[in-house]
């Protein structure tokens, strides 16, 4: 079998990690029971570029389950568990080709081979495949009948594509689905991110002053949790309803050429390219800690910071010390990748067993469709949004009402009124 991992020495650490996160998974785990019965991915080939965490190697064993010939690459070159990567290809037999700290090169090298594998459908985290398809890999896209998508930033570029015309194959947004959104990015994000701060720094974060850039439903997320921690936040955005929401929301709001002036630590949450940028580093307090918790580290300007830089030096493991010509010292962690993988562990398995359920239902939607669905991006349907919701609330012991026929009347209707 072909893979490229660290070290498959790692496998046992790796299995027992993973088996610890799927006592939390229990909608992943029906699913899976249920895709091992029926083989509804059976002949399918899928390549998948995800975080290669020990809640993706769930989401990989329930592919297998269902049928599937799988690949799986890393979609961040810091994100990958390499004891993880290793449990997946000795006891799964699944190919990875995931390093965590890979070169650019590497990065690459490793989603082409899953490339190699002629994929039926994708699961992009970013749209990176995806855009190497689309552009490197042209002759490969004959083989590709749909795909999902796990994150903002990767719907972001995919529409931008469906709108240029150029997308090739329909792909589902399983970020758009609420199950996702509303969970993993709020509450997986808000508090995964202050997990990696925090064992990036061990800086206290009460009393800090705390920037926000993006209040988005990530954003929203790590505001909450760092002000749950004692810190005061101040969020800046673009959006004046997101900025507005953020003011109700009882956060100060401004400019970052403001907040850069008062900041103790930044964390961008925007998808977007150089939200903190050299002019914004050169106001910053000594000590300042700058991270990303988007998916692509564009967005801090690094080339800026490292052009300003008179030297700099690994003070910490995840932290880089840059200090400036003026003897101004800017902390970066995680060389800007998303913190809460370079330096925690990402989100709890509790949070993604909903996300990654969302993918496996999502991919067993396209299969049954095969070619009928038109080159789009498309939300993830209603009906699997709900299921996945009940079966959460089940697996909590949680018990919800139902509509009487009564009631169902009166929502249906416009003529029953006071």
């Amino acid at each position: 079998m072909e893979y490229d991992i660290k070290d498959v020495k790692l496998a046992k650490e790796g299995k027992l990690r993973i088996e610890w996160a799927k006592q939390n998974m229990p909608v992943l785990e029906r699913i899976s029971d249920r895709f091992l019965r029926d083989k509804p991915l059976k002949g399918i080939r899928l390549g998948a570029c995800l975080h290669v965490t020990t809640e993706t190697a769930a989401l990989m064993q329930t592919l297998k389950a269902g049928g599937a010939k799988v690949r799986v690459c890393a979609s961040n070159p810091l994100s990958t568990q390499d004891d993880v990567a290793a449990s997946i290809v000795k006891h799964d037999r699944i190919p990875v080709f995931a390093i965590k700290g890979e070169n650019n090169k590497t990065y690459y090298d490793h989603i082409n081979a899953v490339i190699d594998l002629k994929p039926m459908y994708t699961m992009d985290d970013g749209a990176d495949l995806v855009s190497i398809l689309h552009s490197k890999r042209k002759k490969f896209l004959e083989f590709v009948r749909g795909g999902t998508e796990e994150t903002t930033t990767g719907i972001i570029r995919l529409r931008s594509m469906a709108a240029a015309g150029v997308l090739k194959y329909p792909i589902i947004s399983v970020n758009d689905a609420n199950t996702k959104h509303l969970f993993d990015n709020r509450y997986g994000t808000g508090q995964s991110t202050i997990d990696g701060i925090i064992r990036a720094t061990n800086r206290l974060l009460a009393g800090s002053r705390f920037v926000v850039c993006g209040y988005g439903w990530c954003g929203r997320g790590v505001a909450t949790r760092a002000r749950g921690m004692g810190a005061n936040v101040i969020v800046t955005e673009v959006d004046p309803l997101r900025a507005l929401e953020a003011v109700m929301d009882g956060y100060s709001v401004m400019p970052v050429k403001e907040a850069a002036k008062v900041g103790d630590i930044f964390c961008t949450l925007t998808g977007d390219v150089n939200v903190i940028s050299k002019t914004h580093f050169k106001i910053m307090k000594d000590g300042a800690i700058v991270c990303n918790s988007g998916h692509f580290n564009v967005e801090l300007d690094l080339p800026g910071l490292e052009s300003m830089a008179q030297r700099k030096q690994q003070i910490r493991p995840y932290t880089m010390e840059y200090v400036l010509k003026n003897g101004k010292r800017i902390n970066v962690l995680g060389d800007g990748r998303l913190i809460n993988l370079a330096a925690a562990e990402g989100h709890p398995s509790s949070v993604m067993d909903m996300s990654f359920a969302n993918q496996a239902l999502s991919i067993e939607y396209m299969v049954n469709r095969k070619k009928t669905l038109p080159v789009e991006v498309y939300p993830v349907p209603e009906v699997i949004d709900k299921m996945i919701a009940k079966g959460k609330l089940a697996s909590m012991g949680i018990a919800i009402d139902t509509l009487t026929s009564e009631q169902r009347k009166y929502l249906a209707s416009w003529d029953m009124g006071t």
